[in-house]
C-alpha cells in the first residue's frame, strides 16, 4: 500500500535517539520500547475496526507514524471515550488520540499537540425530522430525544445549546446510530466527520446531515500534563508531517476518498 511505504519512509528521515530523558512518561515509553495510545476504535474516521477485526483510521495511521519514528512499539488501547483522560491522567496510557477537540477545561487537566485536524459538531437525524426540527420554535425542542457521546464536547454543546430536549448520552457512536436508526432518538449531535461516514454507510435508511457545521472545533493529541519534553517532541513529529505533506495525505485518504468503508466491519 502507498501510504505504508510513505510511513516507513517517514519513520526513515525523521527517527532520532532521546538521550537523557528525566520526564517520566517519554523516558518509561523510551525505556519499555512501547507507547500506549488511547482511542475508542469505533469514532470513524478517526478510528473503527475492519472487517478482520483491526483498527484502521486517520488516528491509527497517524499513530502509527508517530511510533515508528520514535523507534518504539505501538500499542492502541481501547476505551470508551469518557474514559480516555482518566486512563490518561492515571498512567493506564501515555496520550489519547480519538477524535478530541481541543478545550480549555480538558487543557487544564493534560498537555495536547495540533491541532493535526479540524473538524466541527452536525446533527445527524432522518429527513423527516430535520424539517421539523429547523422549523419549530426553541420552546418546542423540548419534544426531541437527542443521543450523543458521553463525556464529549457534543453532549456539552447539547446541553448548551439544546437545554430543552431530552439528552441521552451513549458509550459509543455505533449506539447512537442505533437509537436514531430505529427511531428510539429523533437526532445525533457527533462531529461532522462522523455524520458523513454514517450517510454514506446507510445510504437507504433516510439519514440526512446538516450541509455546514454548527462549530469549528481542533482535534489534537492529549498528553500527560507534567512532561512537556514529550509534548515538544510530538508537537516537532506533527511539524515534520505537516511539512513533509502527511497530514494533507492522510486527509484525502479518511475524509476525501471514502473506499476505506469497504474494508469497515
Amino acid at each position: 500500500m502507498k501510504f505504508t511505504k510513505f510511513v516507513l519512509v517517514f519513520a526513515l528521515a525523521f527517527s532520532i535517539t532521546v538521550p537523557g530523558i528525566t520526564q517520566n512518561t517519554l523516558s518509561k515509553i523510551i525505556k519499555n520500547g512501547e507507547i500506549r495510545i488511547g482511542m475508542t476504535g469505533n469514532q470513524p474516521p478517526y478510528s473503527m475496526k475492519t472487517k478482520t477485526d483491526r483498527l484502521m483510521g486517520y488516528e491509527v495511521d497517524l499513530a502509527t507514524i508517530l511510533a515508528e519514528s520514535m523507534g518504539v512499539k505501538l500499542n492502541m488501547v481501547e476505551l470508551p471515550f469518557s474514559e480516555l483522560m482518566p486512563a490518561l491522567q492515571n498512567g493506564k496510557i501515555d496520550a489519547v488520540m480519538s477524535g478530541m477537540t481541543i478545550t480549555p477545561e480538558r487543557n487544564m487537566k493534560a498537555l495536547f499537540a495540533g491541532p493535526y485536524t479540524l473538524s466541527g459538531k452536525s446533527i445527524l437525524t432522518k429527513s423527516k425530522v430535520l424539517a421539523q426540527i429547523s422549523e419549530a420554535e426553541e420552546a418546542n425542542l423540548k419534544k426531541y430525544k437527542i443521543t450523543c457521546l458521553k463525556g464529549s464536547t457534543s453532549e456539552r454543546f447539547v446541553r448548551a445549546f439544546m437545554p430543552n430536549t431530552e439528552i441521552i448520552p451513549v458509550e459509543n457512536y455505533d449506539t447512537g446510530v442505533d437509537m436514531v436508526l430505529n427511531d428510539q432518538a429523533d437526532a445525533l449531535v457527533a462531529d461532522v466527520a462522523i455524520c458523513l461516514v454514517t450517510l454514506l454507510r446507510y445510504q437507504d435508511e433516510g439519514l440526512v446531515t446538516l450541509e455546514e457545521p454548527l462549530t469549528i472545533e481542533p482535534i489534537g493529541m492529549a498528553l500527560p500534563s507534567g512532561d512537556p519534553q514529550f509534548l515538544n517532541l510530538v508537537e516537532n513529529y506533527l511539524s515534520a508531517l505537516e511539512l513533509y505533506g502527511a497530514l494533507e495525505l492522510l486527509d484525502q485518504l479518511w475524509f476525501e476518498d471514502g473506499q476505506w468503508i469497504l474494508n469497515m466491519k
